[in-house]
């Protein structure tokens, strides 16, 4: 069952249009939720990323698009679903009212919720190995549009073609400038000794829910210098532990980049935090 703009519909019936802009031009952004026994881990702080990537792409925010009413929304979709008590993942995606060609006739906008099962209710770590590389085809361009969640993911798309046909797990994207951005999925971290660095918003890395969940926690672990710079293809193999974040997996640990293997420590203490900030957040 999927949710269209307050109307819950069964998949199978639910259309767009030919003309729908998400589809012709790439108009539209969306929001990764993990849900576990009817919470929304760190809501709030979705709710206020949607919000800001909606007026970024100056689109019209309904007087109703409240935080509590997408809330009672999410809800009714998993209950439409399946049960509450189990885990889930819920994407919200806000796109353009059709109109125009390359210039909208308006900023009004239309949105669906939809939701598929997870199988743990918190975040588990995967320790299997996870190997990396380099994707190099193609560049993110840095600056704030790179860093919201829009659908324009073709770099994206590239990089899992190329990293399933190498055999690999993931691939490390880089900016213009050469710069380590992010991973397909996901925002990255380095940790050397007591130092863990992540790339700055302004090299273009997505504007993560995790990424800022993981910034809070390390702000307050007091023995580690954390520090959001640039970073150099260089500095991976130097590195003792490189992980990845996202919303639905939480933390994955890279085990193998080229011939540098990497411990997993420090996500290993992270995981223990951040599941405590999701139950109590």
């Amino acid at each position: 069952m999927i949710n269209f703009n307050g109307t819950i519909l069964d998949e199978h019936k639910a259309a767009i249009s030919v003309s729908n802009r998400g589809l012709n031009y790439g108009d539209a952004i969306f929001e990764t939720l993990r849900v576990g026994a009817g919470k929304i881990y760190f809501w709030e702080d979705h709710y206020f990323r949607l919000m800001a990537s909606m007026r970024i792409l100056r689109m019209e925010i309904p007087m109703n698009f409240t935080q509590e009413y997408l809330e009672k929304q999410i809800i009714a979709t998993i209950e439409a679903n399946g049960s509450l008590t189990a885990a889930y993942r819920v994407k919200i995606l806000v796109w353009r009212q059709e109109g125009g060609l390359y210039c909208p006739a308006t900023q009004k906008i239309d949105f669906s919720i939809a939701c598929i099962d997870l199988q743990h209710p918190f975040y588990i770590l995967n320790q299997d190995l996870y190997e990396v590389e380099l994707f190099k085809d193609h560049y993110i361009t840095s600056g704030l549009l790179s860093t919201l969640k829009t659908n324009n993911k073709i770099i994206n798309v590239l990089g899992s073609i190329y990293a399933k046909e190498n055999n690999y797990n993931n691939c490390l994207l880089l900016n213009e400038k050469k710069q380590i951005v992010e991973a397909l999925n996901g925002n990255i971290f380095l940790v050397k000794g007591e130092t863990i660095k992540t790339p700055p918003l302004k090299d273009g890395c997505l504007k993560g829910m995790m990424r800022k969940q993981l910034l809070t926690i390390l702000a307050s672990m007091h023995d580690y210098d954390l520090q959001e710079v640039s970073i150099s293809p260089f500095e991976l193999q130097k590195a003792d532990e490189m992980f990845i974040t996202n919303v639905i997996t939480g933390i994955q640990s890279i085990t193998k980049y080229r011939k540098k293997l990497y411990t997993n420590a420090m996500a290993k203490e992270l995981l223990g935090k951040l599941n405590t900030k999701a139950r109590l957040g």
